[in-house]
């Protein structure tokens, strides 16, 4: 028997797939982890949409953060984790690097958002896998719930190959055939009965 609070805990570590059909344009085609997801709300970051500025070196310059290599920095990737706190930065990396200060998304991933993070990912030992992410995705209670139901997303978990190892442009294709769907089928079948 799950109780209520258990059956609203089971999205963590999970990815939202929008529909074709999602009508808020900050979403389109997005790919999001969902990092926490609990009774008082849901938070996640957005996987595939990239930002040409700034860079990773520009963010540890900004910060104050100068003992880097630039061509390796610089292959750290930076993204558009949401439209919620866009001058907050988070990095979603590898288990291989944590603190106490990591929050951690099952065997997955851990999520950062500190100074040291920063300098651990900079440093000549980094995770194996590192993102940035500037901001977040955010819902409030029930609201993640509620738009699932309307038909806004499909869920699937999340996997390693999909949050490190598929290229940014692949990720929405690559999380559909997680769920045995096909990009072309879901895209020429939406909003028909």
């Amino acid at each position: 028997m799950s109780s209520k609070s258990e059956k609203s805990l089971r999205l963590k570590g999970h990815l939202l797939v929008a529909m074709p059909g999602m009508e808020d344009p900050r979403f389109a085609r997005s790919v999001i982890l969902i990092c926490s997801h609990s009774n008082d709300g849901s938070m996640g970051f957005v996987l595939n949409q990239p930002v040409v500025s700034p860079k990773f070196s520009e963010i540890l310059d900004e910060l104050s953060i100068t003992d880097y290599k630039d061509d390796l920095v610089d292959t750290i990737p930076v993204f558009r984790g949401g439209p919620v706190e866009m001058g907050r930065g988070f990095v979603l990396h590898s288990l291989d690097y944590s603190t106490s200060a990591s929050s951690r998304i099952g065997d997955l991933a851990c999520i950062s958002a500190t100074l040291d993070a920063l300098r651990s990912i900079a440093s000549p030992t980094p995770p194996d896998h590192a993102i940035m992410m500037l901001g977040y995705a955010g819902w409030e209670a029930g609201q993640l719930e509620e738009e699932i139901l309307q038909n806004g997303w499909l869920t699937t978990p999340a996997t390693h190959e999909i949050l490190f190892e598929t290229d940014h442009s692949r990720q929405y294709a690559a999380a559909l055939e997680t769920m045995g769907i096909s990009e072309e089928l879901l895209s020429a079948s939406s909003g028909h009965a």
